[in-house]
């Protein structure tokens, strides 16, 4: 794994793979920031933030509001190990478009520290920061261990959502089997950048663990949009899939719509083991609600 953080790392600090694509203008300080409206995002005002948390950390997002919320449960989003919030601002979009808020964030992960208890103390400021009553806490990977951790933390979680998570040093088993709201999760197939699906653990330990897991699913399809470095790192001969990726979103969106309370969007996921994201056009059986994610995991 130390070959896959320098890779990272070098390209990280080379601006290689970074940037935000969600508009132009940045919005810095107050505690409540007007997001700018950018045209063509299909009522959605997206803007950007710069605030910095209790433990000096710099934190920087980007929101989707949707023009007509749903609900007012917002998703705060953390990327993966030394990953933008570009990363996942795919899935932001998405939840946008069925009227349910996101924040996306990026992290204050180093090369040598992933630091999950920081950048999960890092959410929850954004959180605060919303003025948010309740909160939907998720991420992907080694954010999504900062998500688990802050919702663990934080008593106004409605719920955590988990993209292919992975561990460190056991640290979310102890904070899943400590959770008392919902832990939703997608994974892909055991590979080593997300330490041979060392996440499973977790979800065996949480006593509201549910799992979808995405048949072929690499590392880099769980992200929104992925780039070149991912691939390159994590993929092997894999260069991912655009269908793997709508399946992936369409089941996250389908699962923090049935954690706010709303009726399902307009795309939700087969039960688990039905879904085939390499055939996108082929009818599938919906579920009436996220049930269709299995009762915790098989560790195995």
């Amino acid at each position: 794994m130390v070959w896959v953080a320098a890779a990272i790392a070098l390209a990280g600090c080379s601006g290689l793979g970074r940037g935000d694509a969600d508009g132009s203008g940045t919005i810095v300080g107050g505690a409540a920031p007007r997001l700018e409206y950018l045209a063509g995002n299909r009522g959605i005002i997206v803007g950007r933030d710069s605030s910095q948390s209790d433990t000096g950390c710099p934190i920087d997002t980007t929101r989707f509001e949707p023009r007509r919320p749903r609900t007012a449960v917002p998703v705060i989003l953390a990327p993966g190990f030394l990953r933008d919030r570009r990363h996942l601002s795919g899935l932001a979009r998405a939840l946008a478009d069925h009227g349910i808020p996101a924040v996306t964030l990026s992290l204050c992960s180093r090369p040598w520290d992933g630091a999950p208890v920081r950048n999960a103390l890092a959410m929850i400021a954004v959180a605060r920061r919303l003025g948010a009553r309740q909160v939907i806490y998720g991420g992907f990977s080694a954010g999504a261990l900062a998500a688990l951790i802050a919702g663990r933390l934080d008593p106004h979680t409605r719920g955590v959502l988990a993209l292919d998570l992975v561990d460190q040093a056991g640290l979310g088993v102890g904070m899943a089997r400590a959770l008392d709201r919902p832990l939703l999760g997608l994974a892909g197939d055991p590979a080593a950048c997300n330490a041979y699906s060392n996440g499973l653990k977790v979800f065996a330990a949480s006593p509201g663990g549910r799992l979808a897991r995405i048949p072929g699913a690499g590392h880099c399809d769980f992200e929104s949009p992925t780039d070149w470095l991912c691939r390159s790192v994590c993929s092997g001969a894999d260069r991912g899939s655009a269908a793997r990726r709508a399946a992936i979103i369409a089941t996250a969106v389908a699962a923090v719509a049935n954690l706010v309370g709303l009726a399902r969007p307009g795309a939700e996921p087969a039960p688990v083991g039905s879904l085939d994201p390499e055939r996108p056009s082929s009818r599938i059986q919906r579920p009436k609600s996220a049930r269709g994610f299995a009762d915790r995991a098989d560790a195995n």
